[in-house]
């Protein structure tokens, strides 16, 4: 089955490619987080801070999921707004530079599963 996808505040892009440009307006806007919804009730994550971002995958409302990671990147980066006013701060390895992470959400979004090279990270 192809999924079909929207963004979880209503806006309803229905290709992967249009999923992403969704974000990328999206960011351009000053919204930095965002969640997704499939026709088959998969839900991603996405928070970014403009430079880097957050993708997480969870299996279910309740589980913490997993996310990208980038292996060896130093650092930490602010500036990650939720929608609620939350600041957040994360480590650079627990985010992808911000053109990664749309590739990876991209790959996602038309294969319905990470990158084969894409290194993650287990939360549960």
């Amino acid at each position: 089955m192809i999924e079909s996808w929207a963004l979880c505040d209503g806006t309803g892009p229905t290709s992967p490619a249009a999923a992403v440009e969704a974000l990328r307006e999206r960011i351009s806007a000053g919204r930095l987080d965002a969640w997704l919804t499939s026709s088959s009730g998969r839900s991603p994550a996405f928070i970014s801070n403009t430079e880097r971002a957050m993708v997480v995958l969870p299996d279910g409302e309740d589980d913490p999921g997993e996310h990208a990671v980038d292996p060896g990147a130093s650092g930490s980066g602010k500036g990650f707004v939720l929608a609620n006013g939350q600041h957040d701060e994360y480590p650079d390895e627990d985010t992808l530079p911000l053109a990664k992470a749309l590739q990876v959400v991209q790959h996602i979004l038309t294969t319905g599963a990470p990158p084969p090279r894409a290194a993650w990270s287990v939360d549960r």
